[in-house]
C-alpha cells in the first residue's frame, strides 16, 4: 500500500511542556501519550498512544474510580483524575483507585476524542 506511513503506536511529537520518560503528555487537544525518552519543552520525541501504563494521579475528592471507569488527564496538574469536568478523555481505569491512590493503572485509548 503506496500511502501507509506507519503503525501509529509510536508517534513523534513536539512536546508542548517538558516531559520525563514515562510520564504522560497531552499535545493539543487530542493526542495522548506516554514519554518513550526525556523531552525539554520543543523537544521532538516518540510517544507511545497505546497500552497500560501506572500514571501520577490525582488525589483528593472526587478522584476514586472503580474498574472500566472513564480515565481523563488534568492538563493544568498534568495527573490522570477520573474527574470529567474541564479534562480530556484518555482511557479508561484497569484497577479501582481510591482518593488517596497517587498512582493510577489505565489502559489508553488510541483514540481520545
Amino acid at each position: 500500500m503506496k500511502n501507509y506511513v506507519q503503525e501509529g503506536c509510536y508517534v513523534e511529537v513536539t512536546l508542548p511542556y517538558a516531559r520525563t520518560s514515562g510520564q504522560a503528555v497531552l499535545v493539543g487537544t487530542n493526542l495522548f501519550g506516554v514519554c518513550v525518552v526525556d523531552g525539554a519543552s520543543g523537544a521532538s520525541i516518540n510517544i507511545h498512544t497505546e497500552g497500560v501504563y501506572d500514571l501520577e494521579a490525582a488525589t483528593g475528592a472526587s478522584t476514586d474510580a472503580v474498574v472500566g471507569a472513564k480515565a481523563y488527564w488534568d492538563n493544568s496538574a498534568k495527573k490522570i483524575t477520573a474527574v470529567a469536568s474541564g479534562n480530556s478523555y484518555v482511557g479508561v481505569f484497569l484497577a479501582a483507585k481510591a482518593t488517596t491512590d497517587a498512582v493510577a493503572r489505565v489502559r489508553l485509548n488510541e483514540h481520545v476524542a
